[in-house]
């Protein structure tokens, strides 16, 4: 049996161990088949990390595919049916660290590019990659360097999407039009190390702490709106004590993320929550990382086409939703571009034995097609 070009290059794709942030030749594989398809070719490395921009003409508007070559480590070997980097069909899923989370869908928009390529060469506008192996990982010299890169020589993306794992039960019935942001704060709550027979001469930061994390835990911090959940807070780790069971612990540490929507704003969080840690008299040090600011693509050409593209290949109707991480598309919505996540299942994203349909693979390139098509034709 004879497969597919998108299943030859998911899998040339996967037989690579480009654990985050290595790229291990993905973009190489990627550069060379775009240049075949008329695409200028520029690599930008910034510290450890390697990111792909490759494009098309240069006139406006820009269509931009975005994703990821870089994977999350394979865990447990031993869980594995099959070795993680070596790409294997079973029972008509393609097995293989990536093959999910991002690879296939890479594959699908390659194939896609070609395709729309060959049958329109003078296509109105401009295509475009913008591919990193820096997603998985601190995603500090990925693609938030590369849009800045693009914005300082005024290169602005009309529309990009992202080939993340969006789709739920069947392949696009789900796709992302927005993303929740996500911003996390690091809490020490300093407290008297002591015995605990003598709790008088210590100072137990547990205990201290414990109120304003119940009020934090159970405070409503909005209602969310049409497109977006209401903002929710978790804690995420906690640590104290020196393992000893007769030792008061001096110091209390908790890490806590806000998954935040359009309804509030980062520099409010932060000002609530020092609020009621002040409220309680806690003595304490706090830093926050800012992860991503929500975004949201509302009704537009690119949502309007992507909806079209899923019915006009599959013959259903897709569900525009914001659930979910964060993905790099936050660092792209900023400039002012229209942002939408669309690829395989993700039951499988990250686990051991991670998979995806060979059909779904051929299927989602010519999704992607007919959304070039319907934007740029």
């Amino acid at each position: 049996m004879v497969e597919s070009e998108v299943l030859t290059l998911a899998k040339a794709l996967i037989s690579r161990e480009s654990v985050t942030p290595e790229d291990a030749g993905c973009q190489q594989l990627m550069a060379d088949y775009l240049r075949d398809c008329g695409f200028d070719i520029e690599s930008m490395v910034f510290a450890d990390t390697t990111n792909l921009w490759a494009r098309r003409n240069h006139s406006g508007p820009l269509f931009c595919f975005a994703g990821h070559t870089d994977v999350v480590p394979v865990g447990n070997l031993d869980k594995w049916h099959t070795p993680p980097f070596e790409p294997t069909i079973i029972d008509g899923m393609l097995h293989g660290r990536g093959a999910a989370d991002m690879k296939g869908s890479l594959a699908a928009m390659l194939v896609a590019s070609k395709r729309f390529v060959q049958r329109h060469p003078e296509h109105q506008g401009s295509i475009a990659f913008l591919i990193t192996s820096d997603e998985e990982g601190p995603f500090i010299n990925g693609t938030i360097k590369v849009v800045e890169t693009l914005e300082q020589r005024n290169e602005k993306i009309t529309w990009c999407l992202v080939g993340e794992p969006s789709s739920t039960d069947k392949l696009g019935d789900v796709i992302k039009n927005g993303r929740r942001g996500s911003l996390t704060g690091s809490l020490t709550v300093h407290g008297i190390q002591g015995h605990v027979a003598y709790p008088h001469l210590a100072k137990n930061p547990v205990h201290l702490a414990a109120p304003a994390l119940t009020e934090l835990a159970q405070t409503s911090w909005d209602n969310g709106n049409e497109f977006f959940p209401p903002t929710s807070f978790q804690i995420a780790n906690i640590a104290a004590g020196t393992g000893a069971p007769n030792v008061v612990p001096g110091d209390l540490e908790v890490q806590f993320n806000f998954r935040f929507c359009t309804e509030s704003h980062a520099e409010d969080l932060k000002l609530r929550v020092q609020a009621i840690f002040d409220r309680h008299g806690l003595e304490y040090d706090l830093s926050w990382i800012l992860n991503g600011e929500p975004f949201l693509t509302g009704d537009g050409k690119l949502l309007q086409a992507t909806k079209d593209a899923v019915h006009q290949i599959t013959g259903y109707h897709t569900d525009p939703q914001t659930s979910g991480g964060t993905s790099d598309g936050r660092f792209i919505a900023p400039t002012g571009a229209q942002v939408i996540e669309l690829g395989p299942r993700n039951d499988t994203i990250h686990k051991v034995n991670e998979c995806v349909s060979v059909a779904d693979l051929d299927t989602l390139a010519l999704v992607y097609e007919r959304l070039l098509e319907n934007l740029l034709c």
